[in-house]
């Protein structure tokens, strides 16, 4: 594995676990909601953050390039909360900066890893 690679597997790795962690922080510590069950709230917003882990700590590319999908639904979270919630604001702009982070280093991985291997796209 290359170095530059490498660096963009391990920056992946760290901001997903840092985005893992602000949100649970956030919804179960620092501003929990008022109108649902925490856990149901953990289990919808930080539910689907699990999926790609075992790809992600396997190093593979595929899951790499899907999670990029994936972390748009954080990002737009981000955005959302920004706007919305003045009390959350700064928690949310760390949830953008994470899921921008995340996004372009798991695109980098996925690209040069796929290169490295030569994996072509279907057609």
């Amino acid at each position: 594995m290359a170095r530059k690679t490498y660096i963009a597997r391990v920056v992946t790795l760290a901001a997903w676990f840092a985005l893992f962690i602000l949100l649970l922080g956030w919804y179960l510590w620092l501003a929990p909601s008022t109108h649902f069950h925490p856990s149901l709230v953990v289990a919808v917003i930080v539910g689907p953050l699990l999926l790609p882990l075992r790809g992600l700590l396997a190093g593979r590319a595929y899951t790499h390039a899907w999670t990029t999908l994936l972390i748009l639904l954080y990002f737009a979270h981000g955005v959302t909360e920004a706007m919305a919630s003045p009390e959350a604001r700064l928690l949310a702009w760390i949830e953008i900066a994470l899921s921008v982070i995340l996004f372009t280093s798991a695109m980098f991985y996925a690209r040069w890893r796929g290169k490295e291997l030569n994996l072509r796209p279907p057609k």
